[in-house]
């Protein structure tokens, strides 16, 4: 009989660890839920601060240093961010940020001379499609090693003269056939006048 307790002992000690242990494994998982709940919230108000017109200097300037790089983006997108920040951000390691900014309208002349010299050729690409883009940034550009930058600055319609008369010389015959038209239009135009 002693040897049957045990035995019982033994199976309620063992059920006792499964039970113990399924508790432990459902509360570890309600703590984590609550943690991932916690993190989305919070998430969220920083996102919601990084697009917000109201917001702080202080506060951009914290969030333009967000881990997260969509809250950098938010933050580079913003026409209220001020102009240091967005300065900064133009060194943002990544492409989404520096895309956003080279889209901004509030943006400073003097980054875009720095994103025409990024490393990102998507970055590059939409600084020579940008609409707004200030000439400077057009002439650095100009001169990328990609064809397909060169061809863009020959199609932007603010490429002056100069920009496409060089690139009439280009040593691709397409850039050199887009910038001869943008050239003739621009001629076209001043004639008219």
């Amino acid at each position: 009989m002693h040897f049957h307790f045990c035995f019982y002992k033994g199976k309620f000690t063992n059920k006792l660890k499964w039970i113990t242990s399924l508790l432990f494994i459902f509360y570890s998982g309600l703590i984590y839920a609550n943690d991932l709940l916690a993190e989305n919230t919070l998430y969220e108000e920083r996102y919601r601060q990084a697009g917000h017109p109201a917001t702080t200097a202080e506060m951009f300037d914290e969030l333009s240093r967000d881990k997260d790089a969509s809250i950098r983006k938010r933050v580079a997108s913003n026409r209220k961010t001020p102009k240091n920040i967005l300065k900064r951000l133009a060194s943002d390691p990544d492409q989404s940020v520096k895309i956003s900014l080279a889209t901004n309208l509030s943006a400073a002349d003097d980054i875009y001379p720095i994103l025409a010299r990024d490393s990102m050729l998507a970055v590059r690409s939409v600084v020579a499609r940008f609409e707004y883009v200030p000439v400077i940034a057009l002439e650095i550009l100009s001169k990328d090693k990609e064809v397909d930058i060169r061809l863009e600055v020959a199609r932007n319609l603010n490429s002056t003269m100069p920009i496409l008369k060089y690139l009439t010389h280009d040593t691709d015959s397409a850039v050199q056939a887009v910038a001869e038209q943008a050239l003739q239009r621009l001629l076209d135009e001043e004639n008219q006048q």
